[in-house]
């Protein structure tokens, strides 16, 4: 897909797996931005499909950017996360979340927003000012379930009723911490947490090319190496969907059990948006 950005041609390409039919990931593409999202699983019943939020977060945000390209990035999440919330009926503990991450382009510089667990890579083709920005605040909490679930993978016990019992407990277990000032952020009912999202802003001159990933994507392609995440953001649709079939297959014939790469799941969905300013 070829937009213009600040009046240069700027190129996006992006794949999912699965399909968005049967993901709870979106992605979207304004005139000067991406916006990914990743709807979190529930192993605890929640009021609303995590498709059908992130679907309508994702939307919300694409709206309030195009109607104001350069509007303050957390301040066009808290707004998106509060007409969702109020669209959808949601009440805060009840309801489905969603990460997101979002990359504008403005005239001289790159702006980078991420809540959750997503992550955004960039740089320049000579090599220079690679960066990235992510959200670990989640996986730091001190809940003893995320350890012990990974220790029981690690040991070969596979995605058994036990294994489904300690993500139940898990969750309940981060509740506690859920958009707190101790804890960690995401969008879920309340839109103070687009303030407590990461961002950043980085020379045009540093970032010639970008790479958005749920972590679905971002896991396995860490674990299994092989392409620079400049390679990655030089493919094509196909060449990016073949990636991730990749990653699936290896899901599925090569760690099925979650042994060598410990995960809630056998498969996460996976999305990548590669960008390119030409």
């Amino acid at each position: 897909m070829l937009v213009l950005i600040a009046g240069d041609p700027v190129h996006v390409e992006y794949a999912q797996h699965p399909s968005p039919v049967h993901s709870a990931d979106r992605i979207f593409v304004t005139g000067n931005a991406v916006i990914v999202l990743d709807g979190a699983t529930a192993f605890v019943p929640v009021s609303v499909d995590a498709q059908a939020y992130a679907d309508r977060l994702g939307r919300r945000i694409a709206e309030l950017l195009t109607a104001v390209p350069e509007a303050d990035l957390r301040g066009t999440l808290a707004a998106a996360i509060r007409d969702t919330a109020a669209l959808l009926g949601l009440r805060s503990g009840e309801s489905p979340s969603s990460t997101v991450a979002i990359m504008r382009e403005r005239q001289k510089a790159l702006d980078v927003l991420v809540l959750g667990d997503s992550t955004v890579r960039w740089g320049s083709h000579s090599g220079n000012g690679l960066g990235w920005l992510a959200d670990h605040r989640l996986a730091k909490l001190p809940v003893p379930q995320r350890e012990r679930y990974r220790a029981r993978l690690r040991a070969g016990t596979g995605y058994d009723a036990k294994h489904r019992q300690l993500l139940r407990e898990l969750q309940t277990a981060q509740r506690r911490y859920h958009n707190t000032a101790h804890g960690y952020w995401i969008a879920e009912t309340d839109p103070n947490a687009a303030y407590r999202a990461m961002v950043t802003a980085v020379p045009r001159t540093h970032a010639r090319w970008a790479v958005l990933a749920t972590d679905g994507a971002f896991g396995p392609l860490t674990h299994l190496g092989g392409r620079s995440w400049s390679d990655i953001a030089a493919l094509d649709a196909d060449g990016l969907r073949r990636l991730l079939d990749r990653c699936h297959a290896w899901e599925r014939d090569k760690d099925p059990d979650g042994r060598l790469l410990p995960r809630a799941k056998q498969h996460d969905d996976k999305t990548l948006a590669a960008v390119s300013f030409r």
